[in-house]
């Protein structure tokens, strides 16, 4: 009996101290008190559980960027876009309302605010991956791609055999995939692309030991840059099912947008590219002019003013989850949101229903087909909170949206690779593009409204009618948002 007193003893006090520790490392209060209530009512699973998703990496610096020193060119073109920058910013091409997003996102997230861009908006795998194939055969110098999912099928094929034709041809191609979400590639995959002269390097790769974290911070980006002023961000991965060109009749059709963007905002593209690569490459990637061409003069672009937002695990802050925040309060008009996973926390919840308080018309389109249930059931507790307040959610019906975009009013668009939940806005490394532009905004609304088409607008009378048993599972599955 003594043993099992002094055994019961030891746990408490173990317990004690990992709740002393979630305390001390976890930023969310949500996020700190679902750990804890774990620990205590499911004895040491939720300690193992904790310690295996649960530890603040960014707190930590795991993944410190500290690997690019400072040198003469690296602090040239660093004080070039600085000063490019703040010439941008003081020009009147940026909307006043948008000066504190855009000196927020310089400040936080180092990431200068540029002109001289050229955005064209993709819709869908059968738009972009044309565009790709065609900037790639123009490479001269260097293909930089990073992708979370690539798939050893027609498309990836594709995209492969221009890599090692340009490869072949003395351009420098570095191909960096997440070891998770590209985990079906395979070895002779890769074995190809580096017998062509193809550098390749696996995104912090999965160790046994380390496992559960290896999992859980995730490189979701989705970047390709070209001869450093030519670039691709958004959510489409490489892979066939984002392309209906290629599918049969009975297929589940995918919504999704990219973007291709000229210019000299591609040089933020490349910097992520360099720092990621160093990350989990044995051969470092040095600043080089090559890769940071001078674009500061070229005027044969259009004038799109375009800013990228990146965070992840490596930054001191959320900076994709802070700028979504300021550009929803930056709002005077309206407010679009496209999201496959909706589970945006209090702030954020908070944030749209001041929005929709003070007379802005917020419409939100989501999947109507979920590729996860339980992610499903927590992002409709959400719906049902917003709901009461009059926002307008659609669930789209054609097919699975998987887009990731919001436009503030008619002249900010932002695309990227981030989700509207915990993962994306804490866990996950992403990126964002911020694009000042009454023509992109245009277009990116017009794609929404004909989104909506296919989608069903929820009826908020009938959805916070539904039994009780529904909103209390849907309610307790929410608890579980922070590690979903």
């Amino acid at each position: 009996m003594n043993w099992i007193l002094l055994g019961e003893i030891a746990y408490a006090l173990l317990a004690i101290t990992v709740i002393l520790k979630v305390l001390y490392d976890t930023r969310s209060t949500t996020k700190a008190l679902a750990y804890i209530l774990f620990i205590v009512f499911v004895p040491f699973v939720g300690m193992i559980f904790y310690f295996s998703v649960g530890i603040n990496y960014r707190k930590r610096k795991l993944y410190s960027r500290k690997i690019i020193q400072d040198g003469p060119i690296r602090n040239s073109i660093r004080d070039a876009m600085i000063a490019y920058s703040e010439s941008i910013s003081k020009s009147g091409l940026l909307d006043n309302r948008y000066q504190k997003l855009s000196e927020y996102i310089r400040q936080a997230g180092s990431s200068p605010l540029t002109a001289n861009n050229e955005v064209k908006l993709l819709i869908n795998g059968e738009e972009k991956f044309p565009e790709l194939l065609k900037a790639l055969e123009n490479a001269k110098s260097h293909i930089h791609i990073e992708y979370y999912i690539y798939e050893n099928d027609i498309t990836g094929n594709a995209v492969a055999d221009v890599l090692i034709k340009k490869a072949k041809e003395g351009v420098e191609v570095r191909f960096l995939y997440d070891d998770f979400g590209s985990h079906g590639l395979g070895k002779t995959f890769i074995k190809r692309l580096e017998d062509a002269g193809v550098q390749t390097a696996p995104f912090y790769k999965i160790i046994w030991y380390a496992f559960a974290n290896r999992i859980n911070y995730r490189n979701h980006r989705k970047i390709i840059i070209i001869d450093g002023n030519v670039g691709f961000i958004g959510g489409i991965n490489m892979s066939d099912r984002y392309r209906n060109d290629l599918q049969k009749d009975n297929h589940l059709f995918w919504r999704d947008t990219h973007l291709m963007i000229k210019g000299i905002s591609t040089s933020y593209l490349q910097y992520l590219f360099l720092c990621d690569w160093n990350f989990c490459s044995p051969v470092r990637l040095d600043y080089d002019k090559i890769y940071f061409p001078d674009q500061l003069q070229n005027s044969k672009l259009e004038n799109d003013v375009v800013q990228i937002a990146a965070s992840g695990p490596d930054s001191a802050q959320p900076v994709i989850f802070y700028s979504l925040m300021e550009a929803i309060g930056s709002a005077k008009k309206n407010i679009y949101i496209t999201s496959p996973y909706f589970i945006p926390g209090e702030s954020l919840m908070d944030a749209l229903i001041i929005a929709i308080q003070s007379g802005l018309d917020v419409k939100i389109l989501i999947p109507g087909i979920s590729d996860s249930k339980m992610v499903n059931a927590a992002a409709r507790a959400h719906y049902t909170e917003l709901l009461k307040y009059d926002v307008k959610i659609y669930q789209y019906n054609k097919g699975f949206v998987h887009a990731k975009t919001m436009v503030i009013d008619d002249n900010l668009a932002i695309v990227g690779s981030a989700n509207m939940d915990y993962r994306s806005f804490d866990l996950n490394f992403e990126v964002n593009a911020m694009v000042y532009s009454q023509s992109i905004a245009k277009q990116l609304t017009d794609v929404f409204y004909n989104d909506i088409k296919d989608a069903d607008l929820i009826d908020a009378e009938v959805w916070l009618n539904r039994p009780t048993y529904v909103l209390l599972w849907e309610r307790a599955v929410r608890l579980l948002s922070p590690f979903l």
